[in-house]
Parts: structure tokens; C-alpha cells; sequence
């Protein structure tokens, strides 16, 4: 791994997006030297999280063992005007626009408190909250979805993972077992350990955004295996099992296996798995680099915002 990563993150173009394992390393090392946030919510209260694509999970890490409602871009209207038991909204938003703008104005207009995790200094949705309301965490400067180091640094201020840890143990255990030949396959199944559960569609989400219909990328738990998930096998599907011991699923030599440290929470499980993810990328052709502007220009025209393929 490169030591000048947080270098490269500083500087580079749309001529030269890192990869997904490149931002991971990039993320870790900055929260390694770097102070953020540790925001606990009360189990004595309610809460509703708001919250678009991983934000959505995110904040499902982060009230996982509270009594909270749970809405997304799809169902944040809906569920402010059913539920009148829960006494604080908690909107995660790495940006503080598109949706969460929407989010903050009726969450507020309801007289709900609220508090908004973000990643921006000056998000769109201040213009609805005071500056106590709003929780800024540490980010690097990545490529447009990837949202990397934006909400790692939220669950890190969580789950209390040392990132310098994980670090290690992708340097040390996970890097030599990974396979060089991933561009042989044309499909990818991950499990991953049932308690981490949340991080399934966080991962799922990384193969959409990189892969598009280029790439077959699916995530279960390992009880999720069990359900119908491997009727079709074929030599082209990689299977592979983080923190987990595969004995079943998948053609036996098209399986790998990556270690977990005993001690791995979902910030662990998160990086090791978006670093798999970005290998995968790195052995591919370039299906995200060659259409992310476009992509940024046909989603400000929808939002209505200037969104930018490299977020500084």
C-alpha cells in the first residue's frame, strides 16, 4: 500500500479516479490521525432516521440497538406524518443537499428536534438548522458515490474501531490472500457474517455504482445463503466469504476466503469488503471512470444542484 495516499486523494483528476481499495486505504489513514465526532443517541428517547442510499444503512449501524423508526428518499414524507411517538429526527446525509434539503425543512416545519451527520461544512440543509444541530465529519476528497471515508467516519464514531487497526489488517491478512485474477470472472458472490447484516446492502450498493450491468455483484449473509441464493453455479462466479467458513456454496476451486480480526465490527467488515470491491474495479475495465462525469451532469439537471464528479 501506498504511503502517499492521502497525496494521491489531494490530486488526482477525472484522468486518474482511484479505485475503491485506494479511497478505503485513504479513509482509514485519515481517521487514524485525525479527530471526529462520536455521536451516541439516547435509548430513552425514540428516533426516525432519514436517510438516501447508504446513508440509509449507515444510520441503521448506528441505531441498531435503539427503539428507532427508519425512512428513506422513498418513505421520509410518509413516516413524519404517521409516526407522533418519536421525539428527534437524525438525518444522514454525507453531502447536507439533494434529498436531505427536503428532509430538514418538513422534519423542522413538524416542530421535530433534529440533527443532522454530515460530511459538509456548509450544507444546503442549514438553511433549515441551527449550527448545533449539525454534526461534521472528517472526509477526503473522493470520487462522486463512492462515500468512502464520509460515512466509515460515522460508524468508526460509533462502533469505537481503531482504524489504524484495520489498516493493518488489510495490509497484513487480507492483501496476500486476494486473488490477482479477478478479471476471469464476470460475477461475484460475497457473505458475509450474519451479524453484520446492514453492511450487505451497503456493499451491494458499491457493485451498482461501479458495475452498473457490467459486473454481477451479489451480497448475503450467510443465513441468507441458505435460502435459494446458489440454485445456478457457474465457473465464471467467484464466491467469496469474508469472516465467514464457505464449505457449500459455489464451485470449490472458485471460492476465497478472507479473514476478519475476532474483533471486527462493521467498520471492519465495511472496509475489508469495499477494498475487495475496489480490487475487483482495479481488474476490470474502467466501466466507472468512463461515465461518472455524465453521470454528474444528468443528476444536477435532476436535483436541480451543481454535483460534481470528484467531491472536494
Amino acid at each position: 500500500m501506498k504511503d502517499d495516499v492521502l497525496q494521491r486523494l489531494a490530486s488526482f483528476d477525472l484522468q486518474s479516479l482511484p479505485e475503491l481499495d485506494t479511497v478505503v486505504v485513504g479513509a482509514l489513514t485519515l481517521l487514524a490521525q485525525t479527530e471526529y465526532p462520536s455521536v451516541h443517541f439516547s435509548t430513552e428517547i425514540k428516533q426516525l432516521l432519514i436517510g438516501s442510499g447508504n446513508a440509509f444503512f449507515t444510520g441503521k449501524i448506528l441505531l441498531r440497538n435503539n427503539n428507532a423508526y427508519f425512512a428513506d428518499e422513498n418513505t421520509y414524507e410518509e413516516a413524519l406524518k404517521k409516526y407522533d411517538d418519536f421525539s428527534q429526527v437524525v438525518i444522514i446525509s454525507a453531502s447536507g443537499g439533494k434529498h436531505a434539503v427536503c428532509m430538514a425543512k418538513m422534519a423542522q416545519a413538524l416542530g421535530k428536534e433534529v440533527i443532522l451527520l454530515t460530511n459538509n461544512r456548509n450544507p444546503l440543509a442549514l438553511q433549515y438548522l441551527a449550527p448545533e444541530q449539525v454534526h461534521v465529519y472528517p472526509k477526503n476528497r473522493e470520487p462522486y458515490t463512492y462515500n468512502t471515508s464520509t460515512y466509515l467516519s460515522m460508524i468508526l464514531g460509533s462502533t469505537g474501531e481503531d482504524p489504524a487497526q484495520i489498516l493493518s489488517h488489510l495490509e497484513e491478512k487480507v492483501s496476500p490472500v486476494l486473488l490477482r485474477n479477478f478479471e476471469s470472472y464476470g460475477a461475484f458472490t460475497i457473505i458475509l457474517p450474519t451479524q453484520f447484516a446492514y453492511a450487505t446492502s451497503m456493499v451491494r450498493t458499491k457493485f451498482d455504482e461501479l458495475f452498473g450491468p457490467m459486473v454481477v455483484g451479489r451480497v448475503f449473509t450467510e443465513e441468507e445463503m441458505k435460502h435459494a441464493k446458489n440454485v445456478i453455479e457457474s465457473p465464471d462466479e467467484l464466491t467469496i466469504s469474508i469472516g465467514v467458513q464457505n464449505e457449500h456454496y459455489g464451485i470449490p476451486k472458485h471460492r476465497l476466503h478472507i479473514p476478519l480480526r475476532e474483533t471486527a465490527d462493521y467498520g471492519a467488515v465495511i472496509s475489508v469488503a469495499y477494498f475487495v470491491v475496489g480490487k475487483i474495479q482495479l481488474a476490470h475495465p474502467p466501466y466507472y471512470k468512463n461515465s461518472i462525469e455524465s453521470y454528474a451532469q444528468k443528476t444536477s439537471a435532476i436535483f436541480n444542484q451543481t454535483i460534481a464528479p470528484i467531491v472536494e
